[in-house]
């Protein structure tokens, strides 16, 4: 036993190796999800109608980025490859042309922005929530191009498994968000209280901050003599059309996942303003315990594509079984805590609350804890092993998969269950739930049958051999 523990923590993809890569990765992502749940609390406090509104105001502004964030950032799994095949010449190159797609849809998220009042005229919640829902919105598509653009460049050190720039851009962005976020909403340190406004530029403010950081790291000497970093500007068709190739499905798989979740923040919306307030209280909640297990897919992911790159199958499969593990004795935590301590999370939203107004949204928000203890432990499943075929280059039936569950199992459902039945909030959870818990269990079975074993993205043999020796897959 003794012998067996040692091998899983200390094997060449065994648990330490992958804490070591994944845990700013996690820290980075944990302080997104701090970042979040710090602005939603400030917002219930500042009004019900402000946390109903800029829930999905900022989902959709998202979905609508997901998909040149999902396309664009695919750049860090071709960089993986690339290094894990000694072609390190070509990362500078890849790159580049990771950021000019990416500008594409900074283009685009301005343009959809001048059209905010008529989008959510279209949605049709109440009055009060859509003045604050327009507002929200047109700012953060103004704002779009810190975090598209920023995705890009964090592919080039996630692709290198160089993950502390990460880290460190993501807490200053956090910082200076919270920072902000209290002083423009509420009216402190001399600035004017702007309310959903002020949240806004606090927002688009800390979403350059990332870019900044890595765009001086990035360009730095070291950077530039063994990857390319500079000379490698230059437009090459080929190159994108093969990001695009892969990269496209990715970001069409991310943008209809964000969309499907999008749609059913819509439609809970027609139920009333406290049923959607509490459901965007569970689902910020449930970041605490989601962002963290993004920071290990997107590990896993790039871990999967060096030893892809060096042609190594049995080290990413090892490590993929690894990372599995690990989320899952920690989800399970989390979930039990949802499920039995539920108050411990909801109380910093009571706290500077509106008791009478918030009291129906407590009782409400109570329950889909309950959901969303449920659903967790089988999100692990879609999280990791989505991360780890997508980090192969298995993107295309990712994308088919997800799709198909978004609109069949989830969008399409919730509309029958809320609009033409009216069966209420928690038939809107349960739906959620069961598209959860069949999207883990898809990529699960895809995983199992080897079939990404066979996929590459990049179109050059591996330069270094392997030197991991055989480790069996099924240590499970």
């Amino acid at each position: 036993m003794i012998n067996l523990v040692k091998k899983l923590w200390d094997g060449d993809s065994g648990y330490k190796k992958l804490l070591l890569t994944a845990l700013p990765l996690i820290l980075s992502t944990a302080s997104w999800s701090i970042l979040q749940f710090t602005d939603r609390m400030f917002l219930t406090w500042y009004s019900p109608e402000a946390i109903a509104a800029t829930m999905p105001a900022g989902i959709l502004n998202f979905t609508v980025m997901s998909l040149f964030i999902g396309t664009a950032s695919y750049i860090g799994t071709f960089i993986a490859q690339y290094y894990g095949a000694g072609d390190l010449k070509k990362i500078g190159k890849t790159l580049w042309q990771g950021v000019y797609i990416s500008l594409l849809g900074v283009i685009i998220l301005f343009i959809l922005g001048l059209f905010s009042t008529q989008i959510f005229d279209f949605i049709g919640h109440s009055k009060e929530v859509r003045v604050y829902e327009n507002i929200y919105f047109s700012i953060l598509c103004f704002g779009a191009a810190g975090p598209i653009v920023s995705s890009v460049l964090s592919g080039f050190f996630s692709g290198l498994a160089r993950n502390f720039p990460i880290m460190f851009a993501n807490f200053a962005a956090t910082l200076v968000n919270i920072v902000l976020d209290y002083a423009l909403i509420f009216g402190k340190f001399g600035f004017p209280k702007m309310g959903v406004e002020g949240a806004a530029i606090a927002t688009v403010v800390s979403g350059l901050m990332p870019l900044i950081i890595y765009a001086v790291m990035i360009y730095s000497r070291k950077n530039r003599a063994l990857y390319d970093t500079a000379g490698g500007f230059r437009f090459d068709l080929k190159l994108v059309v093969r990001i695009l190739k892969f990269g496209l499905p990715s970001g069409i798989h991310f943008f209809i996942d964000v969309f499907g979740f999008t749609m059913f923040l819509l439609l809970v919306g027609k139920l009333g303003t406290n049923e959607l307030a509490a459901t965007n209280i569970a689902f910020n909640i449930n970041t605490i315990a989601f962002m963290p297990m993004i920071g290990f897919g997107i590990a896993i992911s790039m871990l999967v594509g060096q030893n892809i790159g060096r042609g190594d199958i049995k080290m990413a499969e090892k490590t993929i079984w690894s990372g599995f593990q690990l989320c899952f004795v920690y989800i399970t935590f989390m979930a039990l805590m949802y499920f039995f301590l539920p108050d411990m999370f909801i109380y910093p939203f009571v706290r500077g609350a509106d008791p009478v107004k918030f009291k129906p949204i407590y009782a409400f928000t109570l329950i889909l804890l309950k959901f969303v203890a449920i659903y967790s432990v089988f999100d692990t499943m879609n999280i990791i092993f989505a991360s780890a075929i997508k980090g192969a280059g298995d993107t295309m039936f990712v994308m088919f998969m997800g799709g198909f569950l978004s609109i069949c199992v989830l969008v399409i459902p919730t509309y029958i269950f809320v609009v033409v039945l009216g069966m209420g909030l928690y038939a809107a959870w349960f739906i959620a739930s069961a598209y959860i818990i069949l999207m883990g269990f898809a990529f699960f079975l895809r995983f199992l049958t080897g079939k990404w074993k066979s996929k590459k993205v990049i179109e050059t043999a591996p330069l270094v051999p392997s030197s991991y020796p055989d480790i069996p897959s099924n240590d499970l």
